[in-house]
């Protein structure tokens, strides 16, 4: 069912520590990138030519653009992020999406090529965290949770405030919020589609082997993060405008609670004993009890209104 080999301890070993990662709006842990395997050799006798060469030109290209970009993504500073961040992150993305319908079929309907190819990624935190496995599935599953890592790097940029026209204090304007809640939603779905159609085509021993990266419970976590997000925007741009009603406010808060709940139940079982790992905990932590106090401030106003409507 395709073989592993995973140096470090990938539940409990110390990644190394970030240095200045910037300002950060969005918490986005350190991105897996892959590293170069040899199609040729694995698949050779079992594809044409052709189809050896197509994985091997898709795959090689996103180990050369993760390379190069992948440590700066998650350190990109308010500057930087104006000059290359967007288009580094869109092009790495788009090579990602060219490569994922080539890669599943090599899955397709149960295929044997599945267990041909020894696959590795390494988490770039930490060089010594590398895992390698035989199974395409496992691949699959890398590359949906590289394409969210980088929705919600996008993200990240998009709420990153600057310097108004006017010269006033640093903003975040209301297209780049609307802009990011659809990337949110994409980062989510990304997620969800790992854990709903990628993780049950895996057998139990190996998801067990897997990185905590792409455990279960840190992916729904991660997808639930994404979620909750996407709505503390839309609740923002709610009290920003004066047609939302209190009804509208309270229900996206009572939703934004919800999600950062379930996430902080997701995540704080999981063995993440590294710096990353707890700061992402700490950082569910305190959006789960900000969407709290949100939640009650809210209610709070909607019975001030209420008393005021009552006769004296």
């Amino acid at each position: 069912m395709g073989c592993f080999l995973s140096t470090s301890k990938d539940t409990g070993g110390n990644r190394r520590r970030p240095g200045n990662i910037g300002e950060v709006s969005v918490y986005v842990p350190g991105l897996r990138i892959p590293k170069p395997v040899d199609f040729s050799q694995s698949l050779g006798d079992n594809l044409s030519k052709n189809m050896v060469e197509r994985l091997s030109a898709l795959r090689t290209r996103i180990v050369v653009m993760a390379a190069q970009e992948g440590p700066t993504i998650t350190r990109t500073r308010r500057k930087s992020a104006t000059q290359h961040g967007g288009s580094t992150l869109a092009d790495l993305h788009q090579a990602l999406e060219d490569y994922l319908p080539v890669l599943l079929g090599l899955v397709k309907d149960g295929s044997q090529l599945q267990y041909k190819v020894q696959f590795v990624w390494v988490n770039q935190e930490d060089e010594a965290e590398e895992t390698a496995i035989s199974n395409a599935w496992y691949e699959v599953l890398s590359v949906l949770h590289l394409m969210a890592m980088l929705s919600l790097s996008q993200a990240n940029l998009l709420l990153l405030p600057r310097t108004s026209a006017d010269g006033y204090q640093p903003k975040v304007s209301e297209e780049s919020r609307r802009a990011s809640v659809d990337i949110f939603l994409k980062a989510a779905g990304y997620l969800d589609c790992a854990v709903r159609h990628v993780l049950p085509q895996m057998s139990p021993e190996l998801r067990r082997e897997l990185p905590v990266d792409l455990a279960e419970g840190d992916l729904r976590a991660l997808c639930l993060q994404a979620l909750g997000q996407g709505v503390d925007i839309q609740l923002g741009m709610a009290i920003d405008s004066t047609k939302a009603t209190l009804a509208v406010k309270r229900r996206l808060a009572c939703e934004m609670v919800k999600y950062w709940q379930q996430a902080q139940d997701n995540i704080m079982n999981l063995p993440l004993a590294n710096g990353w790992g707890e700061k992402h905990k700490l950082f569910v932590k305190w959006k789960y009890f900000e969407a709290k106090l949100l939640n009650i401030l809210i209610v709070l106003v909607d019975q001030t209104w209420f008393l005021l409507l009552l006769p004296s």
